[in-house]
């Protein structure tokens, strides 16, 4: 068999390759064989009893850990396999964390060394002590905020808004028994969570091809619990349409992207985000928006996996149990149905889904009637416009937070007679209005741009 994620194969013994047998415990084990070269021809060793003594020995006294070590033959040679069985405790190595991936050994270092043995303490990192804070860095408007939330959606009992800060921290399993912060209490409830987590931005950016071509972009910092709705606010006020229709007498205006799977996808991001790492990211295209937060899917997870029934697999065990009793996300990884299902209703296809760069990658498509409209095919003929709608054109190309009455005085024209010319220059395609009426800015479609 060709080397691989659980096999390798060494001409003859040293005692680095220790190292070796170190990263195969501390991943999901594996044989390392003594005597076959990397053609897995088996060309023997000399001193094969020998070793059989040796071997485990030297692996007991450096690793700590014992395995079978056998002596195989074929053909008249002998050679040795060496039988790793994953470890539930981290492996080191003269001080050195080592694991196999694929078919290499990697040392691990820094964060990733962090993870590693938070993991195999079955700690995430949220469980990190914060030291020398205390319970003034959270903000209890926060904390009431998240209670509200947890009795709308009956995860939390009504009594529940009369506890105190520490109670609920308590109850969360936000403090140690000796009373100190976690790490996930600042992320979801402190006052300045930037102070101590230099990752926990959430940046949008409205670009038209690609990112060369940015027109505006915020920055939403804050706790996490409260960031996904500031996210929704900020999309609706400068960044996605509301198309206004009519049920019966009743006006109606629905985010383009049905809001219950945006917000499932925006839980997902804060939820299971690497804190460690940088910001979340959101690009708004003229036809797409993708949305990436650093941490990759876990083990063995794809789209082909999330669409089907699967468990739950939290990287931020304590972030996701809050998430969970304020009602945002579901405890057995129910989120991708909720998603499939709105975006299904809303005659959308389902956004895509992929690790990227080290993290998550999500990609969902705007709605083919803003699509036609941005790539410029007008409902009649644009391209007979009058000198004071080129006029209008020109200034919104300048500016395109003006206003109509900023444009009327620059015309010196009537506001009226501005606001007809806009109307016209809607219904031809040639600009639509992103956001709301106080927030939002022009945006010209790409056939007059």
């Amino acid at each position: 068999m060709a080397e691989s994620q659980n096999i390798e194969y060494k001409e003859s013994w040293r005692d680095e390759y220790l190292k070796w047998i170190c990263g195969f415990a501390n991943a999901q084990g594996g044989k390392l064989y003594i005597g076959i070269n990397d053609k897995q021809q088996v060309v023997g060793v000399a001193n094969s009893h020998r070793l059989l003594e040796d071997i485990p020995n030297k692996i007991v006294t450096t690793l700590g850990i014992v395995c079978d070590v056998n002596l195989l033959n074929q053909d008249g040679k002998d050679y040795i396999e060496i039988d790793v069985e994953p470890s539930n405790m981290p492996i080191s190595y003269k001080g050195e964390y080592h694991l196999r991936s694929g078919a290499t050994k990697q040392q691990l270092r820094g964060v990733a060394l962090q993870q590693f043995i938070m993991k195999k303490m079955g700690l995430s990192w949220d469980d990190v002590t914060m030291e020398n804070v205390t319970i003034d860095a959270i903000d209890r408007k926060a904390i009431d905020y998240f209670i509200n939330e947890g009795i709308y959606h009956k995860r939390l009992s009504p009594e529940t808004k009369y506890e105190s800060t520490e109670t609920i921290l308590e109850n969360l399993g936000l403090l140690t028994t000796d009373g100190k912060i976690k790490s996930a209490a600042i992320l979801l409830f402190g006052k300045r969570p930037q102070k101590y987590f230099t990752g926990i931005e959430f940046r949008i950016g409205r670009f038209v091809k690609d990112e060369a071509d940015l027109l505006i972009q915020d920055s939403i910092e804050g706790n996490i619990i409260q960031m996904a709705d500031r996210v929704i606010e900020t999309l609706k006020s400068k960044y996605l349409i509301s198309p206004i229709h009519y049920e019966g007498m009743v006006r109606v205006e629905p985010l383009e992207i049905p809001e219950e799977g945006l917000r499932e996808i925006l839980y997902n991001a804060i939820c299971h985000k690497d804190y460690s790492g940088v910001h979340i990211q959101m690009k708004v295209y003229n036809d797409r928006i993708t949305l990436w937060n650093e941490g990759p899917l876990p083990e063995g997870f794809d789209m082909e996996v999330l669409l089907k029934e699967h468990s739950s697999h939290p990287r931020n065990k304590n972030i996701a149990n809050t998430f969970f009793k304020a009602g945002f996300i579901e405890a057995w990884g129910r989120g991708m149905k909720k998603i499939r299902d709105s975006f299904a209703e809303a005659k959308l296809p389902m956004p895509k889904i992929e690790n990227r760069e080290g993290g998550v990658l999500v990609t969902i498509q705007r709605s083919p009637l803003f699509e036609k409209l941005y790539r410029g095919e007008p409902q009649n003929d644009a391209k007979k416009l009058t000198s004071r709608q080129e006029a209008v054109l020109a200034l919104i190309r300048e500016n395109i937070d003006i206003t109509g009455k900023e444009l009327a005085n620059k015309l010196k024209v009537s506001l009226p007679t501005v606001r007809r010319d806009l109307s016209t220059l809607r219904k031809l395609g040639v600009v639509i209005y992103a956001g709301s009426s106080k927030d939002g800015h022009w945006e010209i479609l790409k056939s007059f741009e």
